[in-house]
C-alpha cells in the first residue's frame, strides 16, 4: 500500500522520473546529493518506498531520545555518539559488521547549506567496511533522480572522488546556489 501511494506521490503528483535501480545488495553507503533543503529527506523517503529496499541513516544519539526518537528508529535511524571525542567512521563501520543488512544513505556535503568541498566520512566508511558506494541524484532541475550501480573504492581517493563528482556533474539542487 504504502509503495503504491509512494508511487503515486512520486510520479503522477509530483512528475518526478526514477532513472536506474536500486541494487540488490544487503550492504552499501548511498550518498545522496546534492542536499539543499528539507524537501531531499521526503524524496529520499519516497524512493525508498518506491524501490522497496530498506535505506537507512545514522544521526546524532539525542535525536533518538523520547518523545520523539522512535519515529527517527522507524524511519531506519540509527544512533552514534557524534561529540568531538568520537570516532563517527569507526562507530559506522561497527554498525556494518554488526548487522546483516545496512544500506546507510548521507549526505557527502554533510549539511544542507553551500559548501566548497564534500566532506570525506562515506569513502572511509565504505572503504573500511569493505561495501560498495552506490549514488542517488536528486535533481530538481529535471525532476529525476538518478540511482548509480554500486561503485567499489579503489583506495585512490582523488580518483574515486572525480568519478563520484562526475555522476553528480550538471545536476540541481532544490536551492541551486548551495551546490557544489
Amino acid at each position: 500500500m504504502m509503495q503504491k501511494l509512494s508511487s503515486f506521490i512520486f510520479y503522477r503528483l509530483w512528475g518526478w522520473e526514477l532513472i536506474g535501480r536500486f541494487p540488490e545488495i544487503t550492504k552499501c553507503v548511498v550518498i545522496v546529493a546534492p542536499h539543499t533543503s528539507w524537501v531531499d529527506f521526503i524524496i529520499g523517503l519516497l524512493v525508498r518506498s518506491i524501490v522497496g529496499q530498506e535505506v537507512n541513516f545514522i544521526g546524532k544519539h539525542s535525536l533518538f531520545k523520547p518523545p520523539f526518537g522512535w519515529i527517527f528508529r522507524s524511519l531506519g535511524g540509527t544512533p552514534i555518539d557524534r561529540s568531538k571525542n568520537s570516532d563517527t567512521v569507526a562507530q559506522t563501520v561497527e554498525i556494518f559488521r554488526q548487522r546483516e543488512v545496512f544500506r546507510l544513505a548521507l549526505s557527502p556535503e554533510g549539511t544542507r547549506k553551500k559548501v566548497e568541498k564534500w566532506k570525506t566520512g562515506f569513502y572511509y566508511i565504505a572503504r573500511q567496511a569493505n561495501v560498495p558506494i552506490v549514488m542517488v541524484a536528486l535533481d530538481f532541475g529535471k525532476k529525476q533522480v538518478k540511482i548509480s550501480d554500486p561503485v567499489w573504492t579503489s583506495g585512490d581517493i582523488n580518483a574515486d572522488m572525480e568519478t563520484f563528482m562526475g555522476f553528480f556533474q550538471g545536476v540541481e539542487g532544490k536551492i541551486p546556489e548551495y551546490g557544489i
